[in-house]
């Protein structure tokens, strides 16, 4: 368990951007559980659907920022990785105990995590060595204007969510190197969480053309949501059981059987 005396160094990072209200309600809950020296670190402006980008071509800005409760962070004009790096290298100049990427607004669930921002973050962060985890949120069609400002969220059940899966990932020490969190809409502190893997998909793919006003084509890329999938993936337990689903996530995608694949296609290869 960890004791009340020891400080814990939290780097919070957000895609959303650094005014997300995300980042407000789960500082809040972090600093009511735990005795924690709280950064945060985030894009300039939006940055979802960017994976883990890096700027190494562009010279990169950190203003500090006053949020909206009255606090102070660090916006970056990069990506959710700069801001990690930033952060650790450049604002605490130290890797912290643990890095927090969220609340996202919308899931990250399926394989697709590879766009994530979110995940990006979070990934970014392990790979220093902190404790990391992605948190995010599901968000249903009536609150997508919430992206335009115009529909609040309540994010105070998940952070408080959030804060108390961080609480068991550091008592138990999670062996994996990403926890990847995932709140149903409307969830409680009593919702159940289940341990999940990434489904194949989280969106059907489509492409819809459009002709500009001189006659030339533009596309959107854009998806329906995917609700039917197997039971113990993460799609499935968020979208259709209405659960809290948490998916333990490594850096290295090496394929699993790799003695299998070698000894089948070595050889082959060097003939």
């Amino acid at each position: 368990m960890l004791s009340g005396d020891v400080m814990l160094d939290i780097l919070l990072v957000n895609d959303d951007g650094i005014y997300s209200n995300g980042l407000i309600a789960l500082k809040d809950a972090l600093l009511e559980k735990f005795n924690a020296r709280i950064t945060i670190v985030a894009p300039t402006n939006q940055q979802s659907g960017i994976g883990r980008a890096i700027s190494l071509f562009e010279p990169l800005r950190v203003t500090k920022t006053k949020l909206a409760d009255g606090s102070w962070g660090y916006a970056v004009s990069g990506t959710p990785t700069d801001c990690v790096i930033l952060g650790i290298y450049e604002i605490l100049k130290k890797v912290p105990d643990v890095v927090i990427s969220g609340i996202n607004v919308g899931e990250n669930l399926g394989t697709e995590i590879t766009t994530s921002g979110t995940l990006g973050a979070a990934f970014e962060g392990s790979h220093h060595g902190a404790k990391a985890i992605a948190s995010s949120l599901q968000v249903t069609s009536d609150h997508l204007k919430f992206r335009e400002g115009e529909t609040p969220i309540d994010f105070t059940i998940p952070a408080k969510i959030t804060a108390n899966v961080v609480e068991k990932m550091l008592d138990c020490d999670f062996p994996c190197d990403v926890v990847n969190l995932n709140i149903p809409e409307g969830a409680t502190e009593k919702t159940p969480i289940e341990i999940t893997r990434l489904a194949r998909k989280m969106y059907t793919t489509h492409v819809e053309e459009r002709v500009d006003p001189r006659g030339r084509s533009y596309y959107w890329i854009d998806g329906y949501p995917i609700l039917e999938e197997e039971e113990d993936t993460d799609v499935y337990v968020v979208r259709r059981k209405r659960h809290i689903s948490l998916t333990p996530l490594t850096l290295d995608t090496t394929i699993k059987n790799l003695e299998e694949f070698k000894k089948k296609y070595e050889r082959i290869l060097n003939e």
